[in-house]
């Protein structure tokens, strides 16, 4: 390595020279562009992916160094090839690549190509990418997006482009995705990186490498700079000079093959938590003749700076302007428990959520009062601040809704977080999460978006400040049924219902009671169930929060014309589960409920006279390993009368992909006895 090279040039990184060479992978390409194998477009090579709407036949992308204008730029290009098995996947031809731009500096997209491959009377035709197809959107403070359509594309069409983006950003180095919602045949990314760079690189997903390859080689940059002038007395003038630099550089080479898609599934988070991709993180960087320079933040760092943030610790301490409301409720509620209900309350009440995630405060918490709504951050950043000012000791929670991905707790980001919620201590060992965006939850109730992972602690000392699980009060989605039947001669049914939701069932029932009213809320009730009527109801428990939501009502379901001597009726159809979540033979990503889960129907069904059940169901119960749920059910026969009790309890709101096998079948069981018929016969 070239040893004198001016300083100006170490620490600023000043380059003007632009040619470049760095060592490559040994390995060929996996594709070359505008070079088709034409059996891609018969129908007959496709048979195994018929279920497709489209197949990434190759994806391929290689990220490098090269001496920019001014510094070192990253050089990104990738090549592409996917089939069009039916017309739902035309969208497929549609993309899109996101450009980051900031203080002047943009990255940009060059040597834009497409085609579109059709076979017509039996000859290949092809269609280019043209320039009306290229369009321009803004997505967000610092990102544009280019999107490109290709033309003239069927089923049967096979797609290809490449492209280049070069980026001043080195902060930014491409991440890469090998799992798509449509198979994938072959998907392989390289990088050839420079010992000046230092990148944490984060592989996740279910699926195996087909290729994982590190191979060392030397890199050569020539690199010039520009005459300087030094101030001084009289001024003076130093030359340019020109030098090579010669550092190691590792190339990287992975691949997966046969990927299957990663499809959506009942009780995932969003699937960027389990899609198989790479990601890199610039961690440091080590410039010639100069020590090691981190430029990745820790978690203290982040910490004091949200602290000293304006828009987020200094918003902290200035509730005062609610100073006498605050000194009643400190007051009138002595207990710190009671009172931070009392102060969620007045917060509940005074402030809307507008729906907007964030974790700084978008204006002061004084005018986020006075206007009465705001985002996340704003709301909760409020009830943070009048908690302390009602004498609690309260501090913000960052974490990342179920929606926005897990956050790494590996890697000090503060891109990890998308929403604040508070933690009040009320003694010791004993704490409380807090969020007053959700006007139907009680105080402790953290909502269902939030229940995910851990949070991070913020605290005005840095030391202090720790990773917590993310664990409300409300930890069940309850409900109880208890269910009086009367059975005709004719196998009609009359009765009352009186059901209970509590925990986060309670707070999904009244939202969505509030949303539709009462009359509607019924009538869908009625869609469910085919026959039903529905002659009186009543709601009751709607405001209290802190208790479960009621609704019982009385219905009707007609039988047959004439009686019957023997009579078929399966109860538990119209009060239990009508479908098993979990269709697929597999998952390779965990089960996440977010919340235990614990549902109760207690049957009592009244049978006419004369009439007993020729066969008694047997009872069951079906246990997941590891103490992991529990579905227990019973038919118990007396004269006239019959009781079916049906108890489902799932005791982790997180069941691994290795679970999966046990809790499908579990359902499965579940389902079984809940459906199965009750004969009853008439005695001779």
């Amino acid at each position: 390595m070239i040893k004198n090279i001016p300083s100006r040039l170490v620490l600023t990184g000043l380059l003007l020279g632009v040619a470049t060479t760095a060592a490559r992978a040994q390995a060929p390409d996996p594709i070359k562009f505008g070079k088709i194998d034409e059996k891609d477009l018969s129908e007959a090579n496709f048979v195994a992916d018929s279920a497709a709407e489209a197949v990434v036949l190759c994806d391929y992308g290689r990220s490098r160094f090269e001496v920019g204008s001014d510094d070192f730029k990253v050089v990104f290009e990738r090549v592409a090839r996917i089939k069009i098995l039916k017309k739902s996947g035309y969208d497929h031809a549609t993309i899109s690549v996101p450009l980051y731009h900031k203080n002047g500096k943009e990255e940009k997209l060059t040597n834009l190509r497409g085609l579109t491959y059709n076979v017509v009377n039996g000859q290949v035709v092809k269609d280019k990418l043209e320039g009306d197809a290229i369009f321009k959107e803004e997505s967000g403070p610092n990102w544009t997006v280019r999107k490109f359509t290709l033309p003239n594309v069927r089923k049967g069409s096979v797609i290809e482009f490449t492209y280049t983006v070069n980026s001043d950003f080195i902060f930014n180095f491409q991440d890469w995705t090998f799992q798509s919602d449509i198979p994938v045949r072959w998907s392989e990314y390289r990088a050839s990186i420079p010992e000046y760079f230092d990148y944490k690189m984060l592989l996740q997903g279910y699926e195996p490498l087909a290729v994982q390859e590190r191979t060392e080689g030397m890199g050569q940059y020539s690199v010039r700079w520009a005459p300087t002038i030094t101030p001084g007395l009289n001024g003076g003038r130093e030359s340019g000079g020109s030098a090579s630099l010669t550092p190691r550089v590792t190339n990287y080479r992975w691949a997966m093959k046969d990927v299957v898609p990663l499809r959506e599934e009942p009780y995932m988070t969003t699937t960027a938590d389990y899609v198989s991709h790479i990601d890199f993180e610039l961690a440091g960087i080590t410039w010639p003749g100069q020590p090691y320079k981190s430029v990745i933040d820790s978690w203290e760092k982040i910490n004091s700076e949200l602290i000293q943030d304006e828009n987020f610790g200094g918003q902290l301490s200035k509730g005062s302007f609610l100073k006498a409301e605050m000194a009643t409720l400190k007051t009138k509620y002595p207990d710190p428990a009671a009172r931070a209900a009392a102060v969620h309350q007045f917060v509940r009440q005074a402030v809307k959520y507008n729906g907007r995630a964030g974790v700084y405060s978008s204006v002061p918490i004084r005018r986020v009062y006075e206007q009465k709504t705001g985002t996340a951050a704003d709301v909760n950043l409020l009830l943070i601040a009048l908690l302390r000012e009602a004498g609690l000791t309260a501090h913000p929670v960052l974490l990342s809704t179920r929606d926005h991905g897990r956050a790494n707790e590996m890697l000090p980001l503060l891109s990890n977080f998308n929403y604040v919620v508070g933690m009040v201590t009320l003694g010791e060992n004993q704490e409380l999460y807090v969020d007053a965006t959700e006007e139907l939850a009680p105080c402790g109730m953290l909502p269902y978006r939030c229940l995910n992972g851990q949070g991070r602690l913020v605290t005005a000392k840095d030391a202090d400040a720790r990773w917590v699980p993310l664990a409300s009060a409300s930890k069940r989605q309850q409900m109880y049924r208890q269910i009086q039947l009367v059975l005709d001669e004719k196998g009609g049914l009359t009765g009352t219902v009186r059901q209970e939701y509590g925990g986060y069932r309670a707070l999904s029932q009244r939202d969505r009671l509030r949303t539709l009213g009462e009359k509607k809320y019924i009538e869908e009730l009625l869609a469910d169930h085919d026959g039903w009527s529905i002659p009186k109801y009543t709601f009751q428990q709607r405001d209290a929060l802190h208790q479960p939501l009621l609704l019982e009502y009385e219905f009707t379901s007609a039988g047959a014309e004439a009686p019957a001597s023997t009579l078929y009726i399966n109860p538990m159809r119209q009060f239990g589960m009508d479908k098993n979540p979990f269709l697929h033979e597999d998952r390779r990503f965990p089960v996440d409920f977010g919340a235990l889960l614990d549902e109760t129907v207690i049957m009592n069904i009244t049978v006419p006279t004369g009439y007993e059940l020729e066969e008694t169901p047997k009872s069951g119960i079906v246990d997941l390993p590891n103490g992991g749920g529990r579905f227990l059910y019973s038919v118990q026969p007396t004269p006239g009368k019959i009781q079916i009790t049906s108890r489902l309890n799932l005791l982790k709101p997180v069941y691994s992909a290795e679970e999966y096998v046990y809790l499908r079948e579990f359902f499965n069981q579940l389902l079984t006895k809940q459906g199965e018929q009750l004969v009853l016969k008439k005695k001779s």
